[in-house]
């Protein structure tokens, strides 16, 4: 979690660079989660994200990172990063190009580390005040390194080892929804779906977000992360819910 520590350190720095030039192409958000319960069991789960976006009169760009961690009684039970990079280009006013670097890592799953590089098209279907929904689809490529879980008998503990990588072409099929509630409320869906011969990773990302004060909002939200073959003993499917406190600025 020190890297994530960092990485959001950086971010939170951003905003007040750019604060004398809040109505520029500079926008960007930064996220901070954090849950502890004490008793029977000690447990705590944080979650930091943060994104940064430019966007032109035909280019935007964002980049982005999130950290998950779980512990329970001193013990970690979850810990995932996610950072993404994305270049676009409008060649029509709903109509553009894009490419697209996603880095996925989880340290209890089949799947250590998957990176992703795709390019493709993208549209807007709807941009009006209150509603707004994108589509892109792509082909690309996927690296990723793969881990076993061994569960030897007891005393000893478990403990992943290397399974080798897997390197395969993959398509990939998105969507954003974004619906402005009110004046201080908004809810967003994205869903994403990387495929390939011999894995597909989905990905589902849930927001309900209502204003505070000025730029400070408080967000709740589900994510999904899904791969259709695993190694045995290892669940297909990952689940967080998280409430955060986001501090938005720029446009």
């Amino acid at each position: 979690m020190r890297l994530a520590v960092t990485v959001v350190a950086i971010f939170l720095s951003i905003p007040a660079a750019l604060a004398q030039d809040e109505k520029g192409p500079w926008s960007g958000k930064v996220l901070l989660g954090y849950l502890a319960t004490s008793g029977n069991t000690d447990n705590t789960s944080a979650n930091l994200e943060a994104a940064l976006n430019w966007d032109g009169k035909r280019w935007h760009h964002e980049l982005s990172g999130r950290a998950i961690g779980q512990s329970q009684d001193n013990d970690t039970t979850a810990e995932t990063y996610k950072a993404t990079y994305e270049a676009k280009w409008d060649f029509t006013e709903r109509n553009y190009l894009f490419a697209l670097l996603d880095y996925n890592k989880n340290r209890f799953t089949s799947y250590k580390q998957q990176i992703f590089e795709f390019a493709g098209v993208g549209r807007r279907f709807i941009t009006t005040e209150k509603h707004e929904l994108n589509a892109e689809i792509a082909a690309g490529a996927t690296q990723a390194d793969l881990q076993e879980l061994i569960e030897p008998p007891p005393p000893a503990d478990s403990f992943w080892v290397p399974r080798g990588s897997s390197d395969e072409f993959n398509w990939r099929a998105s969507g954003k929804y974004h619906w402005k509630i009110g004046e201080n409320a908004r809810f967003t869906q994205t869903l994403s779906v990387n495929s390939g011969s011999s894995n597909t990773f989905t990905e589902s990302v849930t927001e309900l977000g209502a204003n505070i004060y000025g730029s400070l909002a408080m967000v709740l939200s589900y994510k999904i992360q899904n791969n259709s073959d695993v190694q045995p003993g290892t669940e297909k499917t990952d689940t967080f819910a998280a409430i955060s406190l986001e501090y938005a600025f720029g446009k």
